[in-house]
């Protein structure tokens, strides 16, 4: 088993707390995103995204250039780089003490990105969808982020049928998983049960009412909610009018022990914390 880590320490000297929950935000580097507003539109606009969750309290941003949305497009390894290097070369230069992560389940992208300065590797795929991926960052010595999928992002949608109890199945997939990371010598990891992958709604509200359940693993968890479709869905709306929703789905998170929240709006998560802190401290 993995101990549980207080920090994160990057390869590259830079160190993540947990010991409170902390911000993870999102910068997409993709045109087909599935909110519009989360997109990045060239470089005077990147840095000033990253300036300003920077200031927000972010403690992580997360670069992605391959949409993972339901059904999009799957593009070559040589354009997910060719999107993602240059921006993350741009923010390790303007904002050199930024813990940076990148999101990607391809094992080169991942070791490119950690010679250009990365400290983290996002992976949707798990492992799954590059078997060279945990040996990658097992040498790399890189936090890991390790989430549950079935499929591709092109086939998901259609794999939500569970023989088993959902979070039961979960925990042997990160148990399987953490083995064979283990074995790969890697160091940090956090366990995301991927919200949105391979899951209906109904089961994407189970999993965030047990999310507890999943700290039975001893590690800490991400919780990637923002506007997706199991916050705007039931209330009828977009992702453009989740804000709301996914502020409270997020102090479900919270309450569940999550210690990470992936997010498109900084300030907005930044403020759930503040005040879960405020409420359980002051109970205490």
């Amino acid at each position: 088993m993995f101990p549980a880590p207080a920090t994160l320490l990057s390869p590259h000297g830079r160190v993540l707390s947990l010991r409170q929950p902390q911000v993870m935000g999102i910068l997409n580097l993709t045109p087909d995103s599935f909110f519009a507003g989360s997109r990045v539109s060239s470089e005077r606009d990147l840095l000033a995204r990253a300036e300003a969750m920077l200031a927000a309290g972010a403690a992580v941003l997360d670069l992605g250039a391959y949409s993972t949305r339901p059904g999009a497009e799957d593009i070559p390894e040589a354009e997910e780089t060719q999107r993602l290097l240059p921006a993350l070369q741009l923010l390790r230069r303007a904002f050199p003490h930024a813990f940076l992560s990148v999101d990607t389940f391809r094992a080169r992208v991942a070791q490119a990105a950690v010679a250009a300065g990365a400290d983290l590797v996002n992976d949707v795929g798990g492992g799954l969808l590059d078997p060279t991926m945990f040996a990658t960052v097992g040498q790399l010595r890189v936090p890991y982020v390790l989430m549950h999928l079935r499929g591709t992002p092109q086939t998901m949608a259609h794999l939500t049928h569970y023989e088993d109890d959902l979070v039961l199945t979960l925990l042997r997939y990160f148990r399987d998983r953490l083995a064979a990371l283990r074995h790969a010598g890697a160091v940090d990891v956090l366990l995301d049960p991927g919200f949105g992958f391979a899951k209906n709604a109904a089961q994407n509200h189970e999993l965030l009412r047990r999310l507890p359940e999943l700290h039975v693993l001893g590690l800490p968890v991400l919780a990637g909610l923002s506007r997706k479709k199991m916050v705007y869905g039931p209330l009828g709306l977009g992702p453009e009018a989740a804000l709301n929703g996914t502020t409270a789905l997020h102090m479900v998170a919270l309450q569940g022990g999550a210690r990470l929240l992936r997010a498109h709006d900084v300030p907005e998560a930044r403020q759930t914390i503040q005040l879960f802190a405020n409420t359980f401290s002051m109970a205490e």
